[in-house]
């Protein structure tokens, strides 16, 4: 018998109210970096009352899990994410900043909806499979700490990944489309410069300041800035400056930076320029440095035969059939934005503004989306060990901008769901599509060793271990 897309979004749709009302309970208890207990107990309830076998610590990761379901054939891994935010605790449905707790947390990233409508599709695909029969397997990935934490790149590092065929993925946005697969590689991590303590009056001369060298370790990153490409990004915060006392030469420093570059050989090279000049200023003020990677993710790697075939399905669902009260409900968060802010979001959808409506109703073609505005993302690393597609999908008002309280305020409303449940079509069928199709898989396979070249460098070092503590000092107060 022939199954098509309709009946796998049937399925979708028989159980989008319960995973709305999952991604509800995601948003009311938002957890940061590898903290994500509640978040990951949910979504492990939903694995084991629908029958998937079920993996915890995933990785050794402390909330990373893993649902697999059908037998032989191919691998479809479906990827999740559940972690917030610090400092973006906003009530829901409010145009206006209004933390429920003062320093709270929030889901201002929408991975609250992500990790639903991704477990929401991996649920369908099991069911499809189930009715028809068909050989395969459905993975569903439940990803944490993806805000600084890179699970995935440890994931994938320790092999995670190592049998999966395809690799499918969605983000929430405010325009639907296939992602461009356009991403930085980034590595973040931390010097720790120690000199010695003396009194800063009576006898400065026998201190070796270790902030001095954190200060001309960062006017040296600044000098090198015109000497990097233009598209590499590098940024810096004072982890701990030594002290408050003013009196004292501060006998140890540690400065945390973040190093990006538009490929994944390219970030190394820049990485180990940093720690030159690291090096550098450590021997002009006496003090020793040594540096620690917290985290690290590789660059996206698209992939043609996979984003064709995701833009078909997209096509033949159409956009997300948001209705009036959900357009007048985005407007009052639109109002809350700047021009900048609305023309910055079409320009990167590679279109002229639509003062009109404030959900978009379109759906953007795979080369429209302007390549000037990227960030970094653990789906990359991803992408360098399987072939991965991904979708954005829309379910907040153009222009908000992302990790903001707006989009917080918009995470559980109607249009938020619609987005969610519309992801979950989108990937579900693409997942139908490559099931049904051995030859869309091969070729799939074949353009991403066309790609990939050599043999995958992950930017984390075989001693980097994950930092499942890096949230205690940003706790909720």
């Amino acid at each position: 018998m022939t199954w098509n897309t309709d009946r796998i979004w049937e399925l979708v749709e028989a159980k989008s109210a319960a995973h709305a009302g999952l991604a509800d309970a995601v948003w009311d208890a938002p957890e940061l970096n590898y903290t994500e207990v509640t978040a990951m107990n949910g979504h492990l309830d939903f694995l084991r009352r629908e029958g998937f076998r079920v993996t915890e610590q995933v990785a050794g990761l402390p909330t990373a899990i893993l649902g697999e379901a059908g037998e032989g054939g191919p691998v479809i891994a479906i990827l999740g994410e559940y972690d917030a935010l610090p400092g973006l605790s906003q009530q829901a449905g409010v145009a206006e900043p209004r933390p429920i707790e003062a320093g709270g947390h929030g889901h201002g990233c929408g991975h609250h909806l992500l990790g639903a409508a991704s477990l929401l599709a991996a649920t369908a695909v099991k069911d499809w499979l189930a009715e028809t029969g068909r050989k395969g397997r459905v993975r569903y990935y439940g990803c944490p700490a993806e805000e600084g934490g890179s699970a995935k790149t440890f994931m994938a590092r320790d092999g995670i990944f190592a049998d999966v065929d395809i690799a499918i993925c969605w983000h929430p946005a405010a325009f639907t489309g296939v992602n461009m697969p356009v991403s930085l590689a980034c590595t973040e991590m931390d010097f720790h410069f120690t000199g010695r303590a003396s009194h800063a009056a009576a006898s400065p001369e026998l201190g070796r300041s270790a902030l001095d060298a954190v200060e001309l370790m960062n006017v040296g990153v600044n000098y090198m800035r015109e000497h990097m490409p233009s598209s590499a990004r590098i940024h810096y915060a004072l982890v701990d400056g030594g002290g408050i006392a003013a009196n004292v030469v501060q006998a140890k420093a540690t400065v945390r930076y973040l190093v990006r570059a538009r490929e994944l050989p390219d970030m190394h090279k820049l990485v180990e320029r940093v720690r030159k000049v690291a090096a550098g200023a450590a021997m002009m003020t006496e003090t020793s440095v040594t540096d620690a990677v917290l985290s690290a993710d590789a660059n996206l790697i698209g992939n043609t035969p996979l984003e064709t075939a995701m833009h078909e399905v997209i096509d033949g669902l159409g956009p997300v059939p948001f209705d009036a009260a959900d357009q007048a409900f985005a407007a009052q968060f639109r109002a809350t934005l700047s021009d900048d802010d609305v023309v910055a979001s079409y320009k990167r959808a590679g279109l002229p503004p639509d003062r009109e409506k404030a959900l978009s109703d379109v759906i953007i073609a795979p080369d429209s989306w302007s390549p000037d505005f990227v960030g970094s993302t653990d789906v990359g690393s991803v992408s360098w060990v399987a072939p991965t597609v991904q979708c954005r999908v829309a379910c907040y008002a153009v222009g908000t901008p992302g990790h903001s309280w707006q989009l917080v305020a918009q995470g559980k409303a109607p249009a938020a769901h619609k987005g969610m449940t519309h992801a979950a079509k989108i990937m579900a069928g693409t997942a139908r599509r490559l099931l049904e199709d051995d030859l869309l898989i091969a070729r799939a396979k074949q353009d991403f060793r066309a790609r990939i070249g050599d043999a995958y460098l992950s930017p984390l070092p075989k001693e980097a271990k994950p930092p499942i503590h890096m949230s205690k000092s940003t706790k909720a107060k």
